[in-house]
Order: C-alpha cells, then structure tokens, then sequence
C-alpha cells in the first residue's frame, strides 16, 4: 500500500524502507542498482519477521486498528462479485457505520453484513469511526431475514471498536437492539460465517458475530472492552491501555485457546494492511471451505451446533 504508515515499534523498517525507495529511484537502465536493492529488501524483511513474530498484546491492537488495514468495502470489492448495497432499517433511518447487501461468493448468492471504518477525517466521521448507532444493528437484522427468506448464506465482517455510547443511541433503544440480534442469529436456519477483521469490542461486535463459524484474522483482537476503557475502569487511567491488553488476552491465539472462535487466518507478513490482496486471498480461501462444510448440513443441525457452541464459551472455577 502507498503512503505507509508506520507503528512505534516498526520505527527500525523506516530508515531501511526510505533507503530501499531511494535507491530504486536512482536505479537506470545505465545504472543497475537492483543487487543492492534486494539486499536491503532482504534485511527489511529479516527485520519484519522478527517484529511481527514477537509483538504484544497491545502492538497486536495497534496493528488490529490501522488506518491502512482493509475493511469490509475492500473485502467485498477483492473477494465478492455483483455486490448490491442495501440500505436503512425501515424505521428511523441509514447507519454508515454498517453496509450490506447481496453478493456473489464464487458465483453463489450470499448475504455480506460488516463494520465499515474511515481512513480519512470525513471518512470516519462518515462511517462514525464503525461505531454503529441502533438503526445499523436493525439494518444487519432486516438482511439477515431477507437471507433467511431466501435460504442465502450470511457472511458478517467485524470490525469495530464497540456500539456507539450516544445518548440518542441510548434513547433508541442500543441495548435492545443488540440482544435481539443475538437471539435472532441464534436461530437463523441457514448457514453463518464471522470474520473478526480488526477490532472485535464487546457487545457492538457480538451484535453480529453468533455464527457457526468464527474466524479470525492473525493480528486482530476481540474483547469485551478496549485496553483502555478497561484501564480506565479498573485503574481510572485509560493511558495503561498496554497493561490492561495484556490482561484481557484478547490476541487471536488466546481467543483459539479459550475456544471462542474456530480458526486463525495467517496475514501477509507485516500485517493485512501492506498487502490487501494477498489477505483477500487468504480469506478468500478460508470463506470457501468454511461455506462448502456448513453447506452440507441439515437446518435443525446448524441451529443446534451454533447454540451448543456458545453455551460451552465459559468456564467454571470452584
């Protein structure tokens, strides 16, 4: 991707990505500097691999929140075909911060619902930085039962630092909305597939996230709060967000471990923002085989796989 921007602990790929730009912009047809281009490029991705095999739950959030990272709009443009946008949730109006609409899988007829960010300032404003309002969980609501009407497969995109705290969010019901998703997917006959692309927060990623299967990408993070709402009630200091993230566990291998969700899918070294592509591939892939499996099996089967799912997501100490 153009225009890289780089995270504090990625400050020592600076200098050797600059150096690497420079001398490719020297290099001629009289003046061939490709050798020493790949070994630099060599270096640089030595450096990469060490950075991104080592990180910590909080440089794993940081990755997980990157303004360059792909969002569901990219996904649907590199992964779907004839993707059509349906808007609104036929009672107070059109949230942003959710898109969804019909599309193609492979040419199979699939319902796509996801968490839409903003890369510049009118952008997040836009799309409300992906905090989604109630009418956006009614939205997703209202396509999942066309899907269901029309036995079409539905696939979510998660994506979201949490529901919107507004009051005019509160007055229209935010709580009300998200326990009704949950129950409503609980029940949904046909098949569900979650993907946990950036940041999963509490319940305004659950509101879209009960599926049969939940994947989740190498460098996301889901929670039940951020670090920093959760330093912030336990310390009253929301700048110890690093320690709170190492208390949460929220990386996709401690969500694998607790038994959350279902499969980790590796990204492009460096994270899914320097290579949208290759990440679409990956997911790409994964959507596949996941959609096939589920396809094979019978309604009541789906319903009663997915609810025994969740009900085994705790654990009890005495």
């Amino acid at each position: 991707m153009g225009n890289q921007y780089y995270m504090d602990f990625e400050k020592p790929l600076v200098e050797l990505d600059k150096k690497i730009e420079e001398l490719r912009s020297l290099s001629t047809d009289t003046i061939d500097l490709s050798k020493e281009v790949g070994k630099l490029e060599k270096r640089a991705e030595e450096m990469r691999h060490r950075i991104f095999a080592n990180l910590t739950r909080w440089q794993t959030a940081q990755v997980a929140r990157h303004v360059n990272r792909p969002f569901t709009l990219d996904y649907l443009n590199l992964i779907f075909t004839e993707f059509v946008e349906l808007h609104g949730d036929r009672n107070f109006g059109d949230d942003h911060a959710i898109v969804g609409g019909l599309a193609r899988l492979d040419g199979e007829p699939v319902m796509v619902i996801g968490h839409q960010k903003g890369r510049d300032t009118k952008e997040k404003v836009f799309r409300n930085f992906g905090m989604p309002n109630p009418e956006g969980y009614r939205k997703a609501l209202r396509l999942m039962e066309m899907a269901q009407r029309f036995k079409l497969p539905i696939i979510t995109f998660v994506d979201t630092p949490g529901a919107f705290p507004g009051i005019g969010a509160e007055e229209r019901g935010q709580a009300e909305a998200i326990a009704r998703n949950l129950r409503e997917m609980a029940c949904l006959t046909v098949p569900i597939i979650v993907v946990i692309t950036g940041e999963g927060g509490s319940g305004g990623a659950l509101a879209i996230a009960v599926g049969d299967r939940i994947l989740m990408l190498e460098h996301s993070v889901y929670a039940v709060i951020s670090p920093e709402g959760c330093a912030a009630i336990l310390w009253s200091d929301g700048t110890k967000g690093e320690q709170a993230a190492e208390a949460l566990k929220l990386t996709a291998s401690d969500i694998k471990e607790l038994g959350v969700i279902d499969e980790i899918v590796k990204e492009p070294m460096g994270g899914a923002h320097r290579d949208h592509k290759a990440m679409a591939e990956a997911l790409h892939e994964a959507l596949a085989r996941n959609l096939k499996e589920l396809k094979n099996l019978p309604a009541d089967r789906l319903v009663e796989e997915r609810y025994e799912k969740f009900r085994k997501m705790s654990r009890f100490v005495e």
